[in-house]
């Protein structure tokens, strides 16, 4: 058999040398290496920014949603958005453990897992489309990944269905981020609150920031606003474009008193909101850009042009200990848990 790196280099076809998620065009031949674990794959849980601009691209055709997925993975021998540059997550079994793995994992063949590593890195065979389940971005397929030696994963929990923590592992890192981030006290932004990830951020915002912090979503749509507000996941509601950076710093200027907001959390599935994020933080305060679709270049340039003193962090999908912090989430609350419930499980 042959031998592999642990972080997958050896399945690098273009550019020589890179790593599997910056590269061009991997392997997906699903012979697998020593060190890698084959999986039988489920679901593909995509992610948003990349899922909504290929529900664009497609004109919400299911035909053509299919079509652009498969030329994407047959391109690069991974699912790694072209636009977007993102990929997502993936639900399966245990197929096969490489012998060099003895003793460095806990899984066996069998095990019902979620990949907490990017579908833009991750090798797959897409060979059959089951369902596709556009709304919560979610594509059932019959098909094959690899996972690298290095690659996180969690063992799926027995006590909720299997969509409903896939639909929670794909964000983890949000959530988990978010409760490292916020203080005891602090005014807290979340843009794109009443998505899958925002409100997540929202719940464990308003938990550590506290009776003294204050809480505020931002979102663009009636039925979701009035749908997080039932779940009480914020002290105010802000019902905004989230590109249009001026109103949005004056709506969060008249909530804070001028005051602006110490940590801002951008879960966002469209491009353009890095300056919204920006104006509404205060100096010295946090932006935490979750969201796929930020543009490095426009936050960094932007922030120096209106003259903003802030800490910027990009949206690491990992974090210490993120799925577990992530799925007692659903098990803390029972707003949450309904409301995950309905959408995704």
């Amino acid at each position: 058999m042959k031998k592999g790196c642990p972080y997958g280099t050896h399945r690098v076809i273009e550019p020589k040398g890179a790593l599997p998620q910056p590269a061009l065009k991997i392997n997906n031949d699903m012979e697998i290496y020593d060190n890698e674990i084959l999986i039988d794959v489920q679901t593909l849980n995509v992610d948003s920014a990349s899922f909504t601009q290929i529900r664009q691209e497609a004109k919400d055709n299911i035909e053509e949603i299919k079509s652009i997925m498969k030329s994407i993975v047959e391109d690069k021998g991974k699912h790694q958005n072209p636009v977007t540059g993102s990929g997502g997550m993936l639900i399966g079994t245990v197929e096969k453990i490489g012998p060099s793995l003895e003793g460095k994992t806990d899984l066996k063949v069998g095990d019902r897992i979620a990949t907490l590593v990017s579908l833009s890195l991750t090798p797959l065979r897409i060979d059959e489309f089951v369902e596709i389940r556009k709304d919560v971005d979610q594509v059932d397929i019959k098909g094959k990944a690899i996972l690298f030696e290095s690659g996180i994963y969690a063992i799926l929990p027995d006590d909720m269905p299997e969509n409903l923590a896939l639909s929670v592992l794909d964000v983890a890192g949000a959530p988990a981020q978010t409760a490292k981030l916020v203080k005891p006290g602090d005014t807290v932004v979340v843009l794109g609150g009443t998505g899958k990830s925002g409100m997540l951020c929202l719940y464990e915002a308003k938990k550590r920031a506290g009776v003294t912090g204050k809480v505020i979503c931002v979102g663009s749509r009636d039925i979701t606003i009035e749908r997080t507000k039932k779940a009480n996941l914020a002290d105010y509601y802000i019902k905004a474009n989230a590109t249009d950076a001026v109103d949005l710093l004056e709506k969060v200027k008249e909530i804070t008193n001028g005051e602006m907001a110490d940590v801002v959390i951008n879960t966002v599935n469209i491009p353009n909101t890095e300056m919204s994020s920006i104006l509404m933080t205060k100096d010295g305060g946090i932006v935490y850009f979750f969201s796929m679709a930020t543009n490095f270049t426009k936050a960094a340039l932007g922030a120096e042009g209106v003259g903003k003193d802030i800490n910027m962090i990009v949206g690491n999908g990992y974090t210490k200990d993120h799925a577990a912090i992530s799925l007692n989430l659903m098990r803390e609350s029972e707003e949450l848990r309904r409301i995950f419930t309905e959408l995704y499980a």
